[in-house]
């Protein structure tokens, strides 16, 4: 146990040197949202609930209005009314693409998204239902080629999806230069396509957005980075007007589009978000860094690797096997806020072809800007954290699950 404590000091140092790294984007970042909110006068008023159609709801108005200035982009669609992230990414897909329309992916997207768009089957509601074809590009995440991604499109080809973060897979998330790269130069040499980036669990993390280097669209969840673990539930889609208007039509109603839709709850828990949301990322970036040196210097593969740049909330590790996977994710219910007398079990959840483990005592549920762990259970048995509003929170909870492990002999 000697070994193990000296193991935790030098992580918890590692932590607290890279958090002030993590403070100067935050620092920037909050900059950013507060001048947006100043730009758009944001008052009191604006924070009131509405009913009914809501034809004259000024503070959803306003909040999708700093939302599109701190993307840079021309419009943005931010409601209530949006169920996760898979839901918001849908409705950028089924918005703008149509019947005999290609959609490249850069490798295989997400467990859900597969199902909506079709790769698992023809389900009800997918793309493939409604006759979109799907090519999957096999990339080098780590230095993508951006000639062969050009090359590798065809005059069907309408949307390029880039998924930002790894997702269930030891792949590497795509920086913001690596996004940019890739969309300068499929907009040389194909201006039509649409490029369109699955921003989950990236908000934040870097100085800039995909919108501000090229991506016409782009989509999120708000009980990840961009909801500061306070708003109750939502998600976002943001950029050119035409496509956020399409995407709109799908939420709501063709004609209608973001004229309408409630806002059921205060918006002021969503302009807060906003403004905290660069604080709370840089949070859970340091926690994720401790995770990451305490596991390594046990002998543990991670990606990212403890001092390597980061692009997204996420942090994977390699575990011995399921065993000490299920023991991973039982520590962090464990050694959380709600619900630690829990256990979690592996079980079946709908969008995902393996049982999934997920521990998540969070304050809103299933939320993974608070500290959560989840894994499929599948070789090599990938064990996936993210979050973690408190950094002293996250790298006790991982310290607490380490020893527990540890002792029962399961690394």
């Amino acid at each position: 146990m000697k070994d193990l404590d000296k193991h935790i000091v030098a992580a918890r140092a590692a932590m607290e040197r890279q958090f002030a790294e993590f403070t100067e984007v935050a620092a920037a970042n909050t900059i950013r949202a507060v001048e947006a909110m100043r730009a758009e006068r944001l008052a009191y008023e604006h924070f009131a609930p509405t009913s009914g159609y809501a034809y004259h709801d000024t503070g959803r108005d306003k909040l999708e209005a700093c939302v599109a200035r701190i993307f840079g982009t021309e419009a943005a669609l931010m409601r209530q009314q949006i169920v996760s992230g898979s839901h918001a990414i849908s409705l950028a897909l089924h918005g703008n693409l149509l019947p005999n329309d290609e959609l490249v992916c850069l490798g295989l997207p997400y467990d859900t998204l597969q199902t909506v768009i079709g790769l698992k089957g023809t389900v009800p509601g997918s793309l493939a239902e409604l006759g979109i074809t799907c090519r999957i590009l096999e990339v080098d995440f780590a230095k993508p080629d951006t000639k062969a991604i050009v090359h590798a499109l065809s005059p069907q080809s309408k949307m390029l999806c880039i998924q930002r973060s790894r997702g269930y897979s030891w792949r590497k998330s795509l920086h913001i230069a690596q996004i940019e790269s890739i969309t300068r130069a499929v907009k040389q040499a194909r201006p039509d396509i649409i490029v369109f980036v699955d921003n989950c669990y990236g908000e934040m993390v870097e100085p800039l957005e995909p919108s501000h280097v090229g991506a016409d669209l782009i989509a999120g969840s708000l009980i990840k980075n961009l909801g500061a673990g306070i708003t109750p539930g939502g998600g976002y889609v943001a950029g050119r007007e035409e496509l956020v208007e399409r995407a709109a039509y799908k939420l709501t109603v063709a004609g209608a589009g973001r004229e309408v839709g409630a806002s059921l709850l205060s918006n002021r828990l969503y302009f807060q978000a906003l403004f905290m949301a660069p604080g709370i990322v840089a949070e859970a970036l340091a926690g994720a860094v401790f995770a990451a040196h305490l596991l390594s210097s046990l002998g543990i593969a991670v990606s990212p690797e403890p001092q390597e740049p980061r692009t997204d909330i996420i942090q994977c590790a390699r575990m011995p096997g399921k065993t000490s996977l299920i023991a991973f994710c039982q520590g962090i219910q464990r050694y959380s806020p709600v619900e630690s007398f829990a256990i979690p079990l592996p079980w079946p959840m709908p969008g995902y072809d393996n049982d999934i483990i997920m521990a998540s005592g969070g304050f809103i549920q299933g939320s993974s800007i608070e500290l959560s762990a989840d894994a499929p259970l599948r070789e090599p048995y990938l064990l996936f954290m993210q979050g973690g509003l408190s950094r002293h929170h996250t790298a006790w909870a991982v310290e607490q699950t380490v020893r527990d492990i540890t002792e029962n002999r399961l690394l």
